[in-house]
């Protein structure tokens, strides 16, 4: 019988494992998108744009579409999805796991300040410096519109969604970035302090290096806790070997 494997995306463990999974013969991949990116890149397999409807309508099309495993391969950042995924899998008894690229880990002469919220980052800020390049992504940025007297420079793939601080800067673009590129973008703009998610992997790190390098303060956006009784894989090797299945 030819398995059909559900992989929440929107990362690129996500389509690494898509092209895996749709090369093994008989298999049907479907990649689910939440559809906030307006372009998104080409994937292998099937895909479908837009959310389930909670956990009780993920369950409803594992049901119907006859899913025999699930892979939450979203980023680690998007708590709700995670917990409907966890969820639906067990009401339904899919077989699930949560593939998550490891989380950075600071070296020495970085001069980070992790923080669980954006909330406690915006109220580190005014003691850390003027000038911020903020890389949280376009959503959320009205836990710093009241942050009236710093200059802001937002980078995100997509125009970030107001309330935004009143002086702010947009650059729209999409990694990875070199640490050449970062550094200069940090001169540039006299960046005082960056504040990012602990989102790992390397198409962004490099905003690290150059901030270490240029001895500038990074406040980090701790990850959201996974659900009770769920653990995360970091890599595709590990997706297959937790589902029982071998790579072409």
């Amino acid at each position: 019988m030819s398995p059909h494997v559900l992989i929440l995306g929107g990362t690129a463990e996500a389509r690494e494992l898509a092209a895996v999974l749709t090369a093994r013969p008989g298999t049907r991949v479907t990649t689910s998108l939440a559809g906030r990116v307006n372009r998104p890149g080409a994937l292998a397999g099937e895909v479908r744009v837009g959310g389930f409807g909670g956990a009780p309508g993920l369950a409803g099309w594992l049901r119907e579409q006859r899913v025999d495993a699930l892979v939450d391969a979203t980023h680690p950042f998007a708590e709700s999805i995670t917990a409907n995924a966890a969820r639906a899998a067990a009401e339904t008894g899919v077989p699930a796991v949560v593939l998550r690229r490891p989380g950075w880990q600071p070296g020495p002469g970085d001069r980070w300040h992790p923080v669980p919220s954006l909330t406690a980052a915006a109220g580190l800020l005014p003691s850390l410096g003027r000038r911020v390049f903020l890389t949280t992504g376009r959503l959320g940025l009205a836990a710093f519109a009241h942050l009236t007297e710093l200059h802001f420079v937002v980078r995100s793939v997509e125009p970030p969604e107001p309330p935004v601080p009143p002086h702010t800067e947009v650059l729209l673009a999409r990694g990875p970035f070199t640490v050449a590129d970062e550094t200069a973008l940090l001169r540039e703009f006299v960046v005082d302090v960056v504040v990012t998610k602990d989102s790992g992997g390397e198409a962004t790190a490099a905003k690290l290096t150059a901030a270490r390098e240029l001895a500038l303060p990074v406040v980090v956006l701790q990850r959201p806790p996974l659900p009770y009784g769920v653990t995360a894989v970091p890599d595709v090797a590990g997706v297959l070997a937790r589902l029982g299945l071998t790579a072409p």
